[in-house]
């Protein structure tokens, strides 16, 4: 078991990316802390995850947006009915808001600008400040935050772009001022078969299907696998990090 007795604490653990995260670290014995905004996805990724945990592991599940610190302190605070700490936090909240679709950023309003740079970034601030001093204290700490290979720049999505372009910095700041004792890194999903391909619409996504090396969409299982292994011991010497799990599509700016 790779994560046996480690609590980990996944945020949009609702949707299939989040879900899958939570999946896969139930079957390897960790404990699990679930949020999402969505109450009816969050009790379903409850009852797909309960089946799995291994023996004395738990879950505990609380609907809220972790864009809002009230709500972030009311997850921590009921969580510690459960768990003594956090040592996993998987941020996979963020994406586009409002509309999906390629726009100039010309054309781009500015509540859609400012609203995908806090939905894709300030979870991980809010949770970072929280839970990041425990983890010093105890000296162990694993952060694995989302991006996605369009940090590197995306005409139509300049918005997401540069927010995720935000995340990947962040996360090696957070590896610079966290060492030596909690590993901070990143994944930077390609197209990926989540809720999110209605919104940008399968010509788009048959196109990033086709333009990557492995000529298919990612599963939220193959986000959930790289997940595991930064969250995991395998991976100590590794911090600072993106990884891209896009079939071959390299980002870089």
């Amino acid at each position: 078991m790779r994560l046996k007795d480690k609590v980990a604490l996944v945020t949009g653990a609702g949707g299939p990316m989040g879900m899958g995260v939570a999946r896969r670290f139930a079957e390897q014995g960790a404990s699990l802390i679930m949020t999402d905004i969505s109450g009816s996805r969050l009790a379903q990724g409850v009852e797909e995850v309960e089946p799995l945990l291994t023996k004395g592991a738990k879950v505990h599940a609380l609907r809220g947006s972790v864009l809002v610190e009230s709500e972030v302190d009311e997850l921590l605070e009921s969580s510690r009915e459960y768990f003594d700490r956090v040592d996993i936090i998987i941020n996979v909240v963020g994406g586009l808001w409002l509309d999906a679709k390629y726009t100039p950023v010309i054309e781009v309003q500015e509540e859609r600008w400012d609203m995908c740079f806090t939905v894709n970034m300030k979870g991980i601030f809010h949770l970072t400040r929280k839970l990041a001093p425990g983890m010093l204290d105890r000296q162990y700490g694993k952060i694995v935050n989302v991006s996605s290979i369009e940090y590197a720049g995306a005409a139509g999505h300049a918005d997401y772009g540069a927010a995720k372009a935000g995340v990947t910095s962040l996360t090696r700041s957070l590896a610079e001022e966290l060492a030596p004792h909690i590993n901070v890194n990143c994944i930077a999903p390609g197209i990926i078969r989540t809720l999110a391909l209605k919104d940008v619409g399968q010509a788009v996504a048959d196109e990033f299907a086709e333009k990557n090396l492995l000529k298919r969409m990612g599963e939220p299982e193959d986000i959930a696998n790289a997940a595991l292994f930064l969250a995991s011991d395998e991976s100590s010497y590794i911090t600072g990090v993106t990884i891209p799990v896009s079939g071959g599509l390299w980002p870089g700016l």
